[in-house]
């Protein structure tokens, strides 16, 4: 494939849209863009995902350098540069041309940081990746994007929006979860939908761990720093563990049935994290699903320290079980398959290096969008059953118009969940909260 082919390739989106992506940058940028054959990259979100997401982009087979950076955070975006340029072993510091002029802090860096690069990393916090996305597609980029995609209907709305785009565009896009670049997953998720235990008739998914980091308040913090920088414990943010983690497991359902749910009925609460300093979600759900053929799953995620830890998912049918990610067996236990996991690549690396080789190849091959935007809503779904109690259907799920994000973004801007009596967050009340 010519260099001249796969520059055209990387630059075709904008030219679909009516305007050549050269147009709008500088002149000096333009000339470069024609003449270096490297794929840029830009890192959008310069925490440990992203952080671990740009080396892995660098340390792809393909010739791939980091030429801009972006981070509401300042501090956040020193860290990572810093991390990217030591010289440890695998070090990936030749690949890294981030000048102080290409890296970008505030609310409205990721603009700026885009127009420099072919490829974007999107790794904020998941309240903000809708947006980013719709940027990023307008821009003409081929992403990589962090799960989950959003964190509301309306983020869901607007990702399915712009994965259309992205499509008619034939940009690339490959999501974060993993599992779909994950060999063991990929053989098992192939059987199972071969038929080989029949009709799957329950799935068991799970994600139940201990606590996560949580950071103090620092003096003169404004009340948006403070949910930023504690951005797991707010669900404009991150959606609460049941779609920022959870999701793996129910997306890989999802996978096997070739199908999302249509109705969820769960219950949830704050029974161990009922501290201020963990913001206002729940520290257990419990939901059980229903597809359309009137299978099941039953979901269970929560993070309560001492308890058994699970991350895993489990399938039954009518000829067999699959007990866990890997291994088949007959109705009587009988061993129809076991894999040996010990050898396979690691899919956090493989999904870099199959988006890295398709756009060296000038191929357009990834469209996760669409399908991690109905994973994300089967989990927002399950969040909606366990916040309100109720009986929660997919299209109410889909046209709810609550809206979780600020009204606008700055430092001195006021979240919609802020601190009430005592300090304490409000948080979800069955039976009370109204989610669609």
């Amino acid at each position: 494939m010519s260099k001249t082919s796969r520059r055209n390739f990387l630059k075709t989106s904008a030219a679909l849209t009516g305007g050549a992506m050269l147009g709008s940058l500088p002149l000096a940028q333009a000339a470069n863009s024609l003449t270096d054959d490297s794929i840029k990259v830009a890192l959008i979100g310069c925490g440990g995902r992203g952080t671990g997401a740009a080396f892995q982009a660098l340390q792809s087979q393909q010739n791939v350098r980091l030429v801009a950076m972006a981070d509401a955070f300042r501090g956040r975006l020193d860290e990572a540069y810093k991390n990217l340029m030591s010289d440890e072993e695998g070090s990936v510091k030749d690949r890294v041309d981030v000048p102080e002029e290409r890296r970008y802090t505030g609310f409205d860096a990721y603009q700026k940081a885009m127009r420099h690069a072919d490829v974007v990393i999107l790794a904020t916090p998941p309240g903000f990746r809708p947006l980013h996305f719709a940027e990023a597609v307008e821009q003409g980029k081929h992403i990589f994007m962090e799960k989950p995609v959003a964190t509301d209907a309306p983020g869901i709305r607007k990702v399915l929006a712009a994965a259309e785009k992205a499509k008619q565009k034939r940009l690339n896009v490959v999501v974060g979860l993993q599992r779909h670049y994950q060999t063991v997953y990929r053989q098992w998720v192939e059987r199972l939908q071969q038929g080989v235990i029949g009709d799957i008739v329950a799935s068991r998914v799970y994600w139940n761990m201990g606590a996560l980091w949580v950071k103090p308040r620092q003096p003169n913090m404004t009340e948006m720093e403070y949910q930023m920088t504690n951005w797991y414990y707010f669900t404009w943010l991150c959606g609460d563990h049941i779609v920022e983690q959870h999701v793996h497991n129910l997306d890989v359902s999802n996978w096997v049935k070739q199908a999302y749910p249509i109705r969820a009925y769960g219950s949830g609460g704050r029974q161990v994290r009922v501290g201020q300093e963990y913001g206002e979600i729940f520290d257990h759900h419990l939901v059980e699903y229903e597809y359309a053929d009137g299978s099941r799953m039953f979901s269970q995620c929560r993070q309560i320290p001492g308890t058994k830890e699970a991350v895993t998912e489990g399938f039954h049918g009518t000829n067999g079980s699959a007990p866990w990610p890997g291994r088949i067996q007959t109705r009587n236990g009988y061993v129809l398959w076991n894999h040996d996991d010990k050898l396979d690549p690691n899919p956090y690396q493989v999904e870099h290096d199959e988006l890295f080789a398709a756009i060296a190849r000038s191929e357009y091959k990834f469209a996760d969008a669409e399908n991690a935007a109905k994973s994300t809503l089967t989990a927002i779904m399950g969040r909606m059953a366990t916040y309100s109690g109720q009986l929660i259907e997919w299209d109410a799920a889909l046209q709810s118009n609550i809206d979780l994000m600020p009204a606008k973004f700055s430092w001195d801007a006021m979240p919609k969940i802020v601190p009430g009596a005592g300090g304490l967050y409000p948080s979800a009340v069955p039976g009370v909260t109204k989610v669609i």
